[in-house]
């Protein structure tokens, strides 16, 4: 079996873990408010906006015997750039001030998963950093787009609302295909399980980033009265 499809296999568990988290179901019912959707994007903006640095740190971490993996890595680092941005962006339109969003604290979830993540690229191995890769994209093709027309359909909010949900999900179409050709080359079995154990921790990292996730949440970033 080729390392990816074996990837997927082990990380089944965790991966329903994430999916069965309850803000996730009520939104692909529609039945989310503009809220819940505004503190979604929070959240995203703080763990997106370390995606280009870390896979900076990564690049940077490689072994030489990895050089054709840097390579990608720098692919990926050009199309990430920026899309904190994007969420921000959407924030605004959705109505909300997203310059308090900026100058805002991630929930706890939110800040343990990157920690993680700054942790396993810094301390333990850089390679453990794809697990992230698989889960956040893995799970942007998969639920996304369906999202982000559930969503629209039921709070009737712009397509400017929309960016980083839509954009996202069809530029990780590719990344995966992508991603899924990185993964089949690595052939040793330590670094193998390494990405297993990772993805598995990311999956039920992400799925507590879901789990923290409260509506009232949003109120702190709202526009003031006289704005």
């Amino acid at each position: 079996m080729a390392f990816y499809d074996e990837l997927q296999q082990q990380t089944i568990a965790s991966r329903q873990f994430l999916l069965d988290t309850p803000i996730i179901n009520h939104c692909l019912a529609g039945n989310v408010t503009k809220a819940e959707y505004v503190a979604f994007l929070q959240q995203a903006y703080h763990h997106v906006k370390h995606t280009s640095p870390l896979l900076m740190a990564v690049g940077s971490r490689l072994p030489e015997s990895k050089e054709w993996l840097r390579e990608a890595v720098a692919e990926y680092i050009d199309e990430e750039k920026g899309h904190q941005e994007w969420i921000l962006n959407d924030i605004a339109a959705c109505g909300y001030d997203k310059e308090k969003a900026r100058k805002s604290s991630p929930n706890f979830s939110t800040e343990m998963m990157v920690t993680y993540a700054w942790d396993m690229v810094s301390r333990v191995n850089p390679l453990g950093f794809f697990g992230m890769v698989n889960v956040l994209e893995g799970t942007s093709i998969n639920m996304a787009l369906l999202a982000a027309d559930k969503i629209q359909a039921t709070l009737a909010l712009p397509d400017s609302a929309f960016s980083y949900l839509k954009s996202h999900g069809e530029l990780d179409k590719k990344h995966m295909h992508f991603f899924k050709g990185l993964m089949n080359r690595i052939d040793e079995p330590q670094e193998q399980q390494l990405i297993v154990h990772a993805a598995n921790n990311f999956y039920r990292l992400y799925g507590n980033v879901f789990r923290e996730l409260d509506a009232a949440q949003a109120s702190y970033i709202e526009k003031d009265a006289a704005a």
